[in-house]
């Protein structure tokens, strides 16, 4: 799944060949600025007007020209019965494994400490730390790998890291060397009270998590999937569920960014990232997927109510959970498609 106001790059071209190779459906979703014609053999185009064609509400109120459009796509493999949505960029390009079956539950070691963790820290010894992690934490110790014990557990959200460029904040960018590669090694899972930004670079989501997928729009585009990851992950743990990171899978070589206009964006999440975990973290959630669509107008209603959202994003989200519903129970239904999406 991806959002894109690109030509048919050659990353592109790539994805589109290797998902029309593996069974998965290649969505591909536009914006205003896309170009007037795109035509990629093996990708599934949706442009503004097929947007508007479709019978999904959040379609029709989701502002144009956000990547919280992306949502448009979740939304579509959901209605075609997708067993897991795999997310990543325009300008991405995938190993062999990205493409590989996954697992849903695994037996890994967890970080369960109350307390940000870096979880970069696993995968390299250098300073690098992920965007939206509060800075003053990018160089804090993280618990030896040693000392975590192994624990089966359901992980229905799983972050693969990124070669080259991998998803770091501007002040990274600015002063610091990239590309960059991770060091291979085994997985970890964060759970409950365990804090780590994760991305929509390179996600792979199960069905029961598919509702968390939800991206705002009314934030700054260096924020959506930042605080979406926070509000899944509270949410997460409400139902017992980790947050697995792996080794990477795809490597970027990044599109041109305006990097202080991008620091610009960054600036509120430097500054209240941590009070709104702090917030979220209080919220009292009950357990069960029955609940997700409670538990995230909760989550929302709280980011609205403490002015890191406008309060449309309410009118937005209650778009979304129709949707989701919807297309969730059309495949319930016998005959329901079930090819994996990109």
């Amino acid at each position: 799944m991806i959002t894109s106001i690109a030509e048919p790059t050659p990353a592109l071209q790539t994805l589109a060949a290797a998902a029309r190779g593996r069974d998965f459906d290649f969505i591909l979703i536009g914006d205003e600025a896309s170009p007037a014609s795109f035509e990629l053999e093996g990708c599934d185009f949706y442009g503004i007007a097929q947007q508007r064609e479709l019978e999904l509400d959040f379609a029709r109120v989701c502002p144009t020209r956000h990547y919280a459009r992306k949502n448009i796509g979740y939304l579509l493999a959901m209605q075609r019965g997708a067993p897991i949505i795999l997310e990543t960029d325009d300008d991405t390009v995938a190993y062999d494994p990205f493409w590989q079956s996954r697992e849903r539950s695994q037996t890994v070691k967890t970080i369960a400490v109350r307390r940000w963790v870096n979880v970069y820290r696993y995968f390299s010894s250098a300073n690098i730390w992920p965007r939206g992690l509060p800075l003053d934490e990018a160089r804090s110790p993280v618990p030896a790998y040693e000392s975590l014990s192994f624990e089966e557990i359901a992980c229905p959200i799983q972050q693969g890291l990124v070669d080259d460029d991998p998803d770091v904040d501007a002040v990274y960018r600015l002063l610091l060397e990239l590309p960059f590669r991770f060091d291979a090694g085994p997985s970890v899972a964060l759970t409950n009270g365990a804090w780590c930004p994760f991305n929509s670079q390179n996600t792979a989501w199960w069905p029961e998590a598919f509702p968390l997928m939800y991206l705002p729009a009314y934030c700054s585009f260096r924020m959506t999937d930042i605080w979406r990851s926070f509000v899944a992950q509270r949410i997460a743990w409400a139902n017992g569920w980790g947050v697995l990171f792996h080794e990477p899978t795809v490597s970027q070589d990044r599109n041109a960014h305006e990097l202080m206009r991008d620091f610009g964006d960054e600036v509120v999440g430097y500054l209240d990232n941590r009070a709104i975990c702090a917030a979220l973290d209080g919220l009292d959630l009950p357990s069960g997927t029955e609940h997700l669509s409670d538990n995230m107008r909760l989550a929302y209603q709280l980011l609205v109510e403490g002015g890191w959202l406008d309060e449309r994003e309410l009118e937005l989200l209650d778009a979304w959970l129709a949707d989701v519903h919807g297309a969730l129970v059309s495949v319930a239904t016998p005959g329901a498609s079930a090819a994996a999406s990109i």
